[in-house]
């Protein structure tokens, strides 16, 4: 993908399709983007498009697949795919179901008895990596009235995947090449750790069985040009483990080590981060999910990490601990629900120091929909729901579009948003100089073009500068 600002957005997020978002983006962003990650947009039966029953298809209420061509004419356009699952609702299960061990597709699951070779013990159960307190399973009652226990990492229709199978290895290379076919620069591989399962491990980016798949992913992908993006929220040395097998990696780290920098006024951890980071790695402060602290471990002291959650539960516009807590359908302890925006206390000139500070980072920044119109936390939607994450997943109407556009932060953020993707100095080398704690440059440098941003952390102040 092109070196310039990726916007991420659902295909009803920005209108009410993908008709809408081509017209929005051409209207309003045409210099300010280079790629467009479009989250899932394929029939599904839950979690806001993360339970897809098909590839083959876009739901037809986001359009057709001559509205993805559109957009790939003009934007590099990333594609998620859900490697560790599929929808309970797909025609895949339901036949599983249905037919039981007579079904064509009865590999593409795991039984979680089979697995273990018998019931597996607590202490087996324990070790593996998990988002909620219990064991990745379901009870599934066939059509024969056979019960049986399959493997789901996830929500209640989201089954988990067979990469140990030649079905289910084969499923992965169909609907990659489908997508690669269909418009797709970079495929996002969605939950990609969870797909190691080896017995007696945690069963979460097992080596080697891990750089396996994802090579296997990255030859299918090959012949069309087409990239992958592992997608996975751990710790930060698993990035840099990726990106130094050559995969480009996520900076998940960044959205807290920033606001940890503008919270307390000091540079020192995220000019750490900026020595050792990965350089081909794709930058956020936002996206469809929370605001990562997992990731940050060892990055930050805990004490550190415990006082930014703190100070944005204080400082926050609507930001409240209630709202990452079962009542709100959330138990990750590895995100905080909430708007970047919002988490500044809705405070202009913080915010856009705080995008500076990512537009200069080393990597290609993601701008997420609800940032680049610098959206507050969406209280009714949250309400509405009971869904912590949609507090951070606002639907937005053309007229509201229209009127957000013509707020000063949002028309700065876009003039922002140009810079970084017209300037050439940002294909050149990174640079940084920590002056002392609240005072940071960033550089960036060719042969013949250069650019600093001289960063204030104590008043939010910061300077572009331009040269040879």
């Amino acid at each position: 993908m092109k070196n310039g600002v990726i916007l991420i957005t659902y295909p009803d997020s920005l209108g009410r399709n993908l008709g809408d978002l081509s017209k929005v983006v051409s209207q309003y962003v045409p210099k300010a983007i280079t790629g467009i990650h479009i989250l899932p947009f394929f029939p599904s039966s839950g979690d806001r498009g993360f339970a897809p029953m098909t590839y083959r298809e876009i739901d037809p209420t986001f359009g057709d697949w001559s509205d993805m061509k559109k957009l790939a004419e003009n934007y590099d356009l990333m594609f998620d795919y859900m490697i560790n699952h599929i929808s309970t609702s797909s025609e895949y299960f339901q036949d599983f179901v249905e037919k039981g061990d007579d079904s064509q597709y009865k590999d593409l699951f795991i039984d979680f008895d089979k697995f273990w070779g018998s019931t597996p013990t607590e202490e087996q159960i324990g070790k593996i990596y998990k988002r909620k307190p219990m064991a990745p399973i379901r009870s599934i009652t066939f059509s024969d009235g056979t019960k049986r226990n399959i493997w789901f990492t996830f929500g209640d229709d989201q089954v988990d995947l067979n990469l140990e199978t030649e079905e289910g290895l084969a499923f992965l290379d169909e609907n990659l090449r489908f997508l690669a076919e269909h418009g797709a620069a970079m495929i996002r591989l969605d939950a990609f750790a969870y797909t190691t399962k080896v017995k007696d491990t945690d069963c979460f980016f097992v080596e080697p069985k891990v750089w396996e798949i994802l090579k296997r992913c990255a030859d299918v992908l090959e012949p069309y040009h087409v990239g992958i993006l592992p997608e996975i929220h751990e710790h930060f040395s698993i990035q840099q483990k990726l990106a130094r097998n050559g995969y480009p990696v996520y900076d998940f780290a960044l959205p807290m080590l920033v606001l940890h920098a503008l919270y307390f006024h000091d540079a020192s951890y995220l000019a750490n981060w900026y020595e050792i980071c990965p350089r081909n790695q794709f930058t956020t402060l936002d996206t469809h999910d929370g605001i990562g602290v997992v990731d940050v471990r060892g990055l930050l002291p805990d004490e550190e990490i415990e006082a930014t959650k703190e100070h944005l539960f204080t400082y926050g516009a609507n930001v409240k601990r209630i709202y990452n807590t079962a009542k709100y359908n959330n138990l990750d302890i590895y995100q905080i629900n909430c708007t970047y925006y919002s988490a500044l206390g809705k405070n202009d000139k913080a915010y856009l120091f705080a995008r500076a500070l990512q537009f200069f980072s080393p990597g290609t920044p993601q701008v997420y929909y609800v940032g680049m119109l610098a959206g507050r936390n969406d209280i009714q939607l949250l309400e509405n729901s009971k869904e912590g994450r949609n507090i951070n997943r606002h639907y937005y109407t053309l007229d509201e579009i229209k009127q957000e556009v013509q707020r000063p932060v949002v028309q700065q953020l876009i003039a922002l948003m140009e810079l970084r993707s017209t300037h050439s100095a940002f294909n050149g080398e990174f640079s940084q100089q920590l002056l002392d704690k609240q005072h940071l440059i960033l550089s960036w440098k060719t042969e013949s073009e250069s650019i600093e941003l001289r960063a204030d952390f104590q008043t939010y102040e910061f300077e572009i500068v331009e040269g040879i």
